[in-house]
């Protein structure tokens, strides 16, 4: 017992550096993924809205069409001439809804059965243990030399 917890302590001893240089980048990517998203939420009602019954494809062709649009209106608003009204483009109180409400059908649709396949696959923790440690490792090899020099 002593040795396996000798051992273990020595495992996560090695693991440290590595540890904390994943949870350094962890967090700097994933407050770029929720500003941006932050932003494309705050300009495209579309984005605010669950996604469960879409499929991938659906979902890429959206966020890359809200980001293309985006770009276009930064692009146009850093070069300071709008010659029309955007006041009517803008959200306010609008009585307006963007859900759309699902059908009524006995039958599950194909894409939630996968989303449901695929949303148990993603909580299976031996996976993700797996994953993670190769993203760990990933890291290591591309960041963990820079702390050095």
């Amino acid at each position: 017992m002593l040795t396996a917890d000798l051992r273990k302590d020595s495992e996560i001893w090695e693991m440290k550096p590595k540890a904390e240089l994943f949870a350094k980048v962890q967090e700097s990517t994933r407050k770029d993924v929720e500003r941006a998203f932050g932003v494309l939420q705050s300009r495209f009602a579309i984005v605010k809205n669950p996604a469960i019954l879409w499929d991938k494809k659906q979902i890429g062709m959206v966020m890359r069409t809200c980001i293309i649009l985006h770009n276009m209106i930064v692009e146009n608003e850093r070069n300071g001439y709008t010659q029309y009204d955007t006041s009517e483009f803008e959200e306010g109180t609008s009585t307006r809804s963007s859900n759309v409400d699902a059908p009524n059908t006995s039958e599950m649709p194909p894409n939630l059965a996968n989303m449901l396949l695929i949303r148990t696959h993603l909580r299976d923790r031996q996976l993700h243990e797996r994953l993670k440690n190769d993203l760990v490792e990933n890291i290591w090899n591309k960041f963990g030399n820079d702390e050095d020099e």
